[in-house]
């Protein structure tokens, strides 16, 4: 039973339905000439009842078994219902034009031929062009219904293509904000792990005992660890990221001196910026200075920085410049990718921006951007 019951599911009832009530109601209309027909016109007719429960694959076929049955008998419902299964199946527009006009010629035409006269000849003209008409509608019905499943199915495409387009502008969506997630875990995260790393080497050095010395190394080693993770997470975010877009809240350049005071380094404030410059701009600045001091506590270990907020014409920015470390480095891993993102921002904000090693040993980052930047 479970085996019969899938090729039961795959039967078209309803299209099974109308072609038992179809055949049922041509067979009516054939019993209905029994009176008039001969043997043959009736065997003739109730072939072309039971053609038509072969309609929708043969409708070519079917509707030509049809003809002998309106040329012989008076029969209407089996070639008109053979006529309009093929306009709502074909699309050659002549073969539908020359098939109505042969259904309304076997319609028209007297039986036997034998017995045509020609008086009648206006009589069977008026017939003809009145069953033509009669022939029409059903290849207009036909043509409808055809349309009508056409339209249906270049909808259902517009709406599947609609439904990728949204499905690719969510994956879209989300890989940007995997990208902005790695930028700001890189800013945020790195920062404050680098610190621990930077104090947590200084206490080892300083310890005075065993213990101490070794918590301190175990909490530098867990640190290293930390941004060793973070740096593969990082670049696992960004891969498949676009440009990024900003998420809430980001910081400002109100919060640029709290950032200085809890670097760990020896930091001079130089300058202002104008207040009213775009957040955007506001955020590409303190990531600027965040991720320079980041890396003045990674790899420049006792040096000092210099932060100088600068605005010149139609320019504004900021220059982080720190001196030579006077402390061995610390091997902490670094991905460069919050180099990268800053060159990001400062390209997204129509700027630029540049780092790299001075004359005196130091390290430089120049950020500049329009004054209009928003």
């Amino acid at each position: 039973m479970k085996a019969v019951r899938p090729v039961l599911d795959r039967i078209p009832v309803r299209a099974v339905l109308v072609d038992v009530l179809l055949v049922a109601f041509a067979s009516v209309d054939v019993w209905l000439q029994l009176e008039y027909d001969t043997p043959l016109e009736v065997a003739l007719s109730a072939a072309a009842c039971a053609a038509l429960a072969l309609r929708r694959r043969f409708p070519l076929t079917v509707f030509v078994l049809s003809l002998p049955a309106a040329l012989f008998s008076s029969v209407v419902v089996a070639p008109l219902a053979a006529l309009y299964t093929l306009a709502e199946r074909s699309r050659d527009r002549r073969l539908l034009i020359v098939c109505a006009t042969a259904s309304a010629v076997a319609s028209a035409l007297p039986w036997p031929l034998s017995e045509y006269a020609t008086d009648d000849r206006i009589w069977t003209f008026i017939d003809f062009v009145y069953l033509l008409a009669t022939a029409a509608a059903p290849v207009f019905l036909g043509q409808l219904v055809q349309a009508r499943r056409d339209a249906a199915a270049r909808l259902a495409e517009v709406e599947e293509a609609r439904e990728h387009e949204r499905r690719l502008h969510a994956q879209g969506v989300l890989a940007r904000e995997r990208a902005q997630l790695a930028r700001e875990m890189h800013d945020v995260v790195s920062h404050q792990v680098s610190l621990i790393a930077v104090r947590a080497g200084a206490l080892q050095v300083g310890a005075k005992d065993a213990e101490t010395s070794e918590a301190a190394r175990t909490i530098r080693e867990l640190s290293v660890t930390t941004l060793d993770e973070l740096r593969h997470m990082v670049t696992l975010l960004r891969a498949s990221g676009g440009r990024a877009t900003e998420l809430t809240p980001q910081p400002t350049l109100a919060e640029l001196r709290q950032l200085v005071d809890t670097s760990g380094i020896e930091v001079t404030l130089e300058g202002e910026l104008p207040s009213g410059i775009g957040a955007p701009a506001q955020r590409a600045v303190y990531r600027t200075v965040q991720e320079a001091l980041t890396n003045v506590r990674k790899h420049a270990p006792g040096a000092t920085a210099t932060v100088r907020l600068w605005q010149e014409g139609d320019e504004l920015g900021v220059t982080v410049t720190n001196t030579p470390p006077t402390r061995p480095t610390l091997e902490l891993p670094g991905s460069q990718q919050g180099l990268v993102g800053l060159g990001e921002r400062a390209e997204n904000l129509a700027g630029a921006f540049e780092a790299g090693p001075t004359a005196t040993g130091g390290y430089r980052a120049h950020l500049r951007l329009p004054a209009t930047a928003d």
